[in-house]
């Protein structure tokens, strides 16, 4: 069917401008949703000497960043070779956001609240000693680790961690991370703002408090330029301590944990 008027299709007008507007209503939502989607990021750098928050566009904006602490050169040259070549001899296991990892802990499962130790057989030998000098730092003292992860990360796998925070109900207040074979940044994030922890090649560095339960921290592609290789370890919640419901577990747990004779999960 057509309308004319003087010779002039009016039909053909009225589709065309009707396909205009739905494409200018389109075009605006799709506007609407990318910009509203946006949001300025504030970013600052922690400064481990003051334990300040400082900003990064060269303002003197800053402010006080409790629960981290970093120990550089918390193992020797020497002991991150001898660590790296103990974890090359065993598998290492496919991971996601191209890393791979090794776990020494009881298997969990986080939703039911479910823990499984009949094959947990305890931390790595290699872990002893480290364990016993992070016991020696205040920050890290009455520390019994009942887990271990080893990552493996690489820049051509675009090895990453999302931003997350860690589970409170099985691990406990502290979650400690040692840094091997290159320098890393670990970006912790609170809403609009994001603060960068640099990480040296060979350093400790522990998240507790408000860091551990407010902030929630990853490691960007950005950031992974060469091999890295970290061991994560965990303690226990109060749930699982002396006083707690399940104290019987956990003490049962750290027993398995603290023989240091594990073998990858």
């Amino acid at each position: 069917m057509t309308f004319t008027l003087h010779g002039i299709n009016l039909w053909f007008i009225f589709k065309n401008v009707r396909l205009i507007y739905i494409l200018s209503i389109f075009n605006y939502r799709l506007f609407y949703v990318v910009f509203s989607t946006l949001k300025i990021v504030h970013h600052f750098v922690y400064n481990p000497e003051s334990r300040l928050a400082v900003s990064e566009d060269g303002s003197s904006d800053s402010f006080s960043f409790p629960g981290v602490f970093l120990w550089e050169d918390f193992i020797s040259e020497k002991e991150e070779k001898e660590l790296i070549n103990t974890m090359d001899q065993d598998q290492w296991n496919q991971s996601q956001s191209g890393r791979r990892k090794q776990d020494f802990g009881p298997k969990v499962n986080f939703k039911k609240r479910k823990v499984h130790v009949s094959t947990f057989s305890g931390l790595p030998a290699s872990s002893q000693k480290l364990v016993l000098r992070m016991q020696r730092e205040p920050t890290l003292a009455g520390f019994q680790p009942v887990e271990q992860c080893n990552l493996d990360y690489h820049p051509e796998r675009g090895s990453a961690i999302d931003p997350h925070l860690d589970d409170s109900w099985l691990w406990g207040e502290r979650l400690v991370t040692v840094n091997m074979l290159s320098n890393t940044t670990l970006t912790m994030s609170l809403e609009d703002v994001h603060v960068a922890v640099r990480l040296p090649r060979r350093s400790l560095v522990v998240i507790h408090g408000e860091a551990r339960h407010r902030w929630k921290h990853a490691i960007h592609r950005e950031d992974v330029h060469q091999r890295r290789v970290c061991s994560t370890y965990r303690e226990l919640s109060a749930e699982f301590l002396p006083g707690g419901q399940q104290a019987e577990l956990g003490a049962h747990l750290l027993d398995i944990a603290l023989s240091f004779r594990g073998t990858p999960i």
